[in-house]
């Protein structure tokens, strides 16, 4: 809790000077004014309710100070009272006058001034010798690190960033904590120094006075010291300065904040406010991020997504930015500046769009350089590119023993083999701890001398790191994650002789787990390469140029490391690892054994990358019985709208390639003969692959039997694929789900007056059509003699369409057993006709009516047919159908007379007290057959529980009872508990609303359950929002 005192102004009086109008004009701005929702928690009715006083309160008590002063200041703007805003803002100024406490800033060397890379500190007020280096330091930073590149791309990212920092955006002056975020080589650190270099030549000159600059790395060799012995060390200025303790204008860049090596419990428990007290740097750092010191401070920090859950615990509500990297055009013009010639440069540009996972790790420039390099050394030998991009691996290994000559066949293993282990092993073990950045101690850790790495030293693979003395990174993180992947891979035979130097770095089993990627996302990668490895090619390839056989038997290894445990296809997660996995291996029999006991797949394609590896896997699968697929929108072209002429010609020339992996992938139908259920979900697919799709279920060898397509576009898809299935012998099921049917009833009239057509169950779920269209379908039921189950929910029959089936019914030729009508805006008027249809129809067992308007009178019409003997009629579903407790009078009539209904729903209708009292009556009588009754919701209160004790003592069929959503309390249940006790009480199954606080109804219930232990008792603890109670014993 906040109050108000310790904001830098006194909010109150500030809100007490706006009259009632102006109030509500404050609350209104103060819900829209946010971008993150800060008061989405606050009930509005409080806020609405709160005068000046009460609304102050809320605020410091609910929020954090700075979001207070800042948006305070922001809503008197909008209001236009400058008046108000001018004295917060005069108010804030005068507290940080206030207990000053100050560090003293130490001087470092002059010559680091010219080099933005390596500045920790610019101080905006140093005049005329401080601007002149200023031209030093862009042109520094504007030599990349990566040949051919002269220019930076960063999206929105970067013109987010300076809003955080631009005086003309948000007024007054706020600390704020902002996250850049994304993988390694995306562009964190240049994106944050950049910003630096801008402000530096006064482009924000309001808003900032000093920055610092603070790489972990380097933080990470500081042993113990005080706050301002860290920022004397790290300071450029010649003179000193004074930095008081709360002032704003001062910036912190803190740069890798995932390379920091503390466990983050210790930090939090150990942070400190006192710039002369001894502390490890790490915990220094924490504090600043705590605001401990320096509250005021503007702090931008960079870091991988690994650790953004360790960085929401440290820092005091951040701002989080995704680095974008490289667009598709920026990607584009990147291989147009490296290669000489443009039509090599597309080529290789293409041959890297071909992979899209290979095409998405483009946005980050090292992987394009490493592309570049790689793919002009093939077309340069007169290679194709393509077979380099095929997978990650192929490109990065290829790259990687492009950088040495080739070890002879029949010559002895040489220095280069053993520096190659010796370099795997050091990736390994900087993987394992999640270390990009190694130094001595780490080398000494696992046996390694810098000697031992000098081809890879050499070749810049492995890399001295210029700002940070004895350190050493790999060239990308990807390459670090291939070596160690090699290092698994290796004829093991040297790797035993370093056992005892490598404690930490865990077997291949361990490796693979799930639960161990969870802790260390680096290690998944690391798995894609692995099984990319044990392509016999790749293999090959390793061994010829450095000399180091693979060991044998690492295909079944990782084989055995997929088959343990869970079933890797049995959630989606896994599964698209696992196939992104198979993907890389190139294998089709690893393929094929790893999916030999799948029997069942589901596959949400969210983008390219899992089109491509699902197309390669699913084309090798043979014993899939059962796929579920959804397609998510943007992964085909067609039936979309194209935003840019240029993005829109690229995208076509790009679809193609899909459609011939949709293809791919569609040969599944013809590859796994047992095929029996097709469930296609939420997708957006397109015109040509609707065709491909059709084409391959048409021509396929499987024997598909049940078929669900649900939500799917284009509009014309559900007609398109159900052609196919007119004549398909062996399809017993079919589901079709979503608003874009219109035109669908024809095709299912054809498909049910096929003399071929063995449908059973057929669900018709948001289809509209004509009234001359359900004539049709009527008509047909009358000709087809399979269909048993129809389920007609939330399509537009209205009464004129249901009379038309109502008469179908009547007809002797109708086979119909089950049908659903359920929210169809149906009324009492035409139930008479489904009341005489009920009389003749012999076949009838199951009708769902929920959902629509029936009320008493249709109830009372509905009874006129169920009292005939001839009804056949079973199962009766009337759940929220307006119903009270006149409805249950005939209900009751018709339970007492022998008839064959056997399951009765009256959920969620109002028949309270006066109608139970009536069915229980019929429960009483020994010609009642009733043996499922759901009353959820349906206004039942304890009172009602005497006449259902007697009722359930006298019943003897009766074996589920739902009482859900109603509220019996302590009182209902002990009247019900002398019958439940009994084990001569025919209940199987009972549902109650339980409360579970309530003590003494939990003791009762256990004491039932002791000695009536045949009585399932199940809590009903919320609304179902999609399945009523009764649906899992009805028909569908």
């Amino acid at each position: 809790m906040i109050p108000s005192a310790q904001l830098g102004f006194n909010l109150q009086p500030l809100l007490e000077q706006l009259n009632q109008d102006e109030l509500n004009k404050f609350k209104s701005l103060l819900r829209t004014i946010s971008p993150q929702d800060e008061l989405q928690h606050i009930p509005q009715m409080e806020i609405e309710e709160a005068n000046g006083k009460q609304l102050a309160e809320i605020l410091t008590s609910s929020f954090p100070r700075c979001w207070v002063e800042k948006v305070t200041i922001q809503v008197f703007d909008k209001m236009n009272r400058i008046d108000l805003s001018k004295r917060a803002k005069d108010e804030l100024q005068g507290e940080q006058a206030v207990s000053q406490e100050e560090g003293v800033i130490a001087s470092r060397d002059e010559k680091h001034r010219n080099d933005v890379l390596n500045s920790t500190v610019l101080n905006c007020c140093e005049g005329a010798e401080h601007r002149s280096g200023v031209k030093a330091i862009g042109q520094t930073w504007k030599e990349n690190y990566w040949p051919e590149v002269r220019s930076h791309e960063f999206t929105q990212s970067y013109e987010r960033l300076k809003t955080f920092c631009n005086p003309e955006t948000l007024p007054g002056p706020f600390p704020y904590t902002v996250v850049l975020h994304g993988p390694s080589g995306i562009g964190k650190t240049t994106l944050a120094k950049k910003w630096m270099l801008e402000w530096t030549q006064d482009e924000f000159p309001k808003t900032l006075k000093f920055a610092f600059y603070l790489r972990c790395k380097e933080m990470n060799r500081q042993g113990t010291c005080t706050f301002a012995e860290l920022l004397s060390k790290t300071r450029l200025d010649v003179q000193e300065v004074k930095i008081p303790d709360q002032g704003q204008n001062i910036l912190f860049v803190i740069d890798g904040f995932d390379e920091l090596r503390v466990p983050l419990g210790s930090v939090i428990h150990d942070i400190c406010g006192d710039w002369k007290k001894q502390k490890p740097v790490s915990i220094l750092l924490a504090s600043l991020l705590k605001r401990k010191l320096l509250p005021k401070a503007t702090l931008l920090v960079t870091t991988r997504p690994g650790t953004l859950r360790e960085l929401r615990l440290l820092a005091e509500q951040p701002v989080l930015i995704e680095v974008e990297g490289l667009s598709e055009l920026g990607r584009r013009d990147y291989f147009l500046k490296y290669f000489e010639q443009e039509d090599q440069a597309l080529r290789a540009f293409e041959a890297m769009r071909s992979n899209p996972a290979l095409f998405h790790m483009g946005c980050m420039p090292p992987v394009c350089w490493v592309t570049c390099t790689c793919l002009s050394w093939q077309m340069e030998q007169g290679q194709d590119p393509a077979t380099t991009c095929q997978t990650t691996t192929s490109l990065f290994l290829h790259f990687l023993c492009g950088q040495f000559t080739p070890v002879p066949a029949d010559y002895p293993r040489g220095p280069l083999a053993a520096a190659l282990r010796a370099v795997c092993l050091l990736a390994a073990g900087g993987l394992w701890a999640q270390m990009s950045t190694l130094d001595g101690e780490d080398l000494k850790r696992l046996g390694l001398q810098e000697s031992d790495l000098q081809p890879f030293l050499d070749k810049n693979i492995l890399q001295e790191d210029t700002h940070c003395e004895g350190c050493y990174t790999f060239i990308h993180l990807s390459v670090q994650q291939l070596l160690a992947a090699v290092f698994y891979i290796l004829d093991s035979e040297e790797q035993k002789d370093r056992g005892s130097c490598k404690p930490d770095i865990r077997d291949l089993q361990t490796l693979l787990s799930k639960e161990e990627r969870l802790k260390n996302p680096n290690l998944t990668h690391m798995g894609y390469f692995l099984f990319g490895l044990s392509n016999e090619q790749r293999a090959r390839e390793l061994e010829m140029t450095f000399g180091c056989p693979v060991r044998p038997g690492i295909k079944q290894e990782l084989l055995t490391s997929l088959s343990e445990g869970t079933d890797p296809f049995s959630s989606t997660t896994d599964m698209k690892e696992v196939l992104y996995c198979l993907y890389e291996s190139q294998e089709e029999m690893l393929v094929k054994e790893a999916t030999a006991h799948t029997r069942e797949m589901s596959l949400h394609l969210q983008n390219k990358v899992d089109l491509v590896h699902s197309a390669f896997c699913l084309q090798h699968c043979q014993n899939l019985e059962t796929i579920s697929l959804q397609v998510e929108k943007g992964i085909f072209l067609e039936n979309e709208e194209a935003s840019e002429s240029h993005m829109w010609e690229e995208r076509s020339q790009n679809d193609p390639h899909m459609l011939s992996l949709w293809m791919d992938l569609c040969s599944l139908f013809d590859s796994n003969k047992n095929l029996i259920h097709l469930d296609i979900s939420q997708s957006f697919l397109s015109t040509s692959s609707i065709r491909i799709l059709c084409e391959k279920i048409a021509s396929a060898t499987c024997h598909l039997q049940t078929v669900v397509l649900r939500n799917i576009s284009p509009m014309d898809a559900y007609r398109n694929i159900c052609t196919c299935f007119g004549g398909y012998e062996t399809l017993t099921h079919l589901t079709l789900e979503g608003n874009d049917q219109n035109d669908m009833l024809p095709t299912l009239c054809e498909i049910l007056r096929h003399p071929k057509c063995n449908l059973q169950y057929l669900r018709l779920v948001s289809c509209s059509a004509t009234t001359e269209q359900w004539a049709d379908l009527s008509s047909s039921l009358e000709t087809n003699q399979s269909l048993t189950c129809l389920n007609l929910t939330a399509d537009e029959i209205l009464d004129e369409g249901a009379k038309l089936l109502y008469l179908t019914l009547r007809n002797p030729q109708c086979f119909l057993k089950r049908l659903s009508l359920e929210n169809n805006q149906l009324t009492g008027a035409y139930f008479k006709d489904l009341s005489s249809a009920l009389i003749v129809n012999m076949r009838l067992t199951h009708l769902c009516l929920a959902k629509n308007d029936l009320g008493d009178s249709g109830v009372k019409l509905l009874c006129e047919g169920l009292s005939y003997l001839d009804c056949q009629l079973q199962t009766l579903v009337l759940y929220y159908c307006n119903i009270t407790s006149d409805g249950c009078i005939n209900l009751s009539m018709i339970l007492q007379q022998n008839s064959s209904l056997t399951h009765l729903d009256l959920g969620l209708n109002h028949i309270g007290v006066t109608g139970l009292k009536f069915l229980c009556e019929a429960l009483k009588k020994p010609l009642c057959n009733l043996r499922c009754l759901w009353l959820w919701g349906c206004a039942i209160t304890p009172s009602s529980c005497a006449d259902l004790s007697s009722a359930l003592s006298s019943n003897k069929n009766l074996v589920t009872l739902d009482l859900g959503q109603n509220f019996l309390g302590y009182s209902g249940v002990k009247m019900l508990y002398d019958v439940l006790k009994l084990q001569s009480c025919p209940l199987q199954k009972l549902r109650l609303n339980i409360d579970k606080s309530d003590a003494q109804t939990q003791k009762l219930l256990s004491k039932v359950k002791e000695s009536n232990p045949k009585l399932t008792i199940e809590r009903d603890d919320q609304e179902p929002k999609n399945n009523r109670p009764s649906s899992h014993d009805f028909i569908f």
